[in-house]
Order: structure tokens, then sequence, then C-alpha cells
């Protein structure tokens, strides 16, 4: 299940004139991570801090023109300038997709970038082959919910206290992440639970988010 070349989505893509997609190459790493500490210091510490260093792009990101790996990254850039980026990671076991990580240089943020991430996510998953394909947001991001929103996502949950994240300078706190969701698999390929199966809290969350 390879990962497919971010030439062949671009035309699903709603790319704002005047910028461009491409996977992550080895060269580009360094000032990505200098990138970083400008566009999202919040992630110094968490899950997604392993952003800022060198050694996990070489362990886990599938570089252009190296060997395939289950993370991949993508730059948005405006002429040579890196503006934006979005990561995902593919599970071939559970036919999964999940949106890791996106951001976006401050300046650029009025540009409408954000809503690449969703649209790339689903059709990097449709073209793929994946099943379902998800994100988590944060609570401090309520752009992020949005976006996800907009793009026929559904939030099927919320996780308390899932992540850190520095919320002020020197202050780091855990906070909540709403899941997104979209289902690509056929219905007919989905076994729903029965209500035998839950209990009765159970199938009252299940009702409230699935009926109908």
């Amino acid at each position: 299940m390879n990962w497919i070349a971010i030439d062949e989505l671009s035309s699903k893509l709603p790319i704002p004139h005047g910028y461009r997609a491409e996977q992550l190459k080895r060269s580009d790493i360094p000032e990505l991570i200098r990138c970083f500490k400008v566009w999202f210091p919040d992630v110094t510490v968490g899950a997604e801090n392993c952003y800022q260093r060198e050694d996990f792009y070489s362990r886990e990101v599938f570089i252009k023109g190296e060997a395939e790996r289950d993370v991949i990254v993508f730059l948005i850039k405006k002429d040579q300038e890196p503006v934006a980026m979005f990561s995902m990671q593919r599970s071939e076991d559970t036919l999964t997709l999940y949106g890791r990580l996106g951001a976006i240089a401050p300046r650029y943020r009025g540009a409408k970038l954000a809503y690449i991430a969703p649209a790339l996510l689903e059709a990097m998953g449709r073209a793929m082959g994946m099943e379902v394909i998800y994100a988590l947001a944060e609570f401090t991001i309520p752009n992020t919910q949005i976006v996800f929103e907009r793009a026929g996502f559904q939030i099927v949950g919320i996780v308390p206290a899932s992540d850190r994240l520095m919320v002020a300078p020197g202050v780091i706190k855990r906070v909540y992440e709403a899941i997104y969701v979209k289902v690509l698999a056929a219905d007919a390929e989905i076994l729903r639970p029965q209500p035998e199966s839950m209990t009765p809290r159970t199938k009252a969350l299940y009702d409230f988010l699935f009926a109908g």
C-alpha cells in the first residue's frame, strides 16, 4: 500500500493560486525545524514535539526519493518559502490514515491554507484504498474544528487530557482533543454494534453520535 505522489493529488486540493504542495526532501528538514520554532512553539512538549528533532525524520518519515515509511510530510510553499506543513501516518493493518500534524506560518494564516489538510487526507486515503481517515483537534485551536467539520468529518468523541501543550511560556498543561473521522469504507463492510453488546450509557452515546 504505497503513498501516492503529491502531483497526482494536487488537482483535488484547494491550493490557493501562487502556492504549491511538495513532499518533504532531506534538504528541507533543517529549515522546517527552524520554522517550527516560529510557527508552532507550543509543541516543544507533547506527542508531536518529535517534528522538531532531525532524528525523527531519519527514523520515521518517508523522505522524497528515499525508502517509504509510515509517516509522510508535505510542505506548502510560496515561491521558495515554506509557509505550511501537513503530516499524516498510515496503518496498513487497519487501513486507516491519521492526519497527524499541521502548522502554518503566522503571517499566512488568513490564506485558507488550513483547508488543504482535510482535502489532502481524504484524497490520499481514497487513492491508497484506506477505509477510515481521522484526525485530532485540540480545543485550544477552534479553527481546526471548523476546518474538519466543513470538510465533512464527524466528531465522534473527546479525549480528556490526551496530550501535553505549552499554553504559555513555561506553562505546560494537559489538553482535551476532539476526534474527527470520515469513513470511506462501504456500509456493507461495516459491522455495527448490537444493542445487547452495549451498556446503557454506551448505547446512549452511540445513538447520540450515530443514530440516523
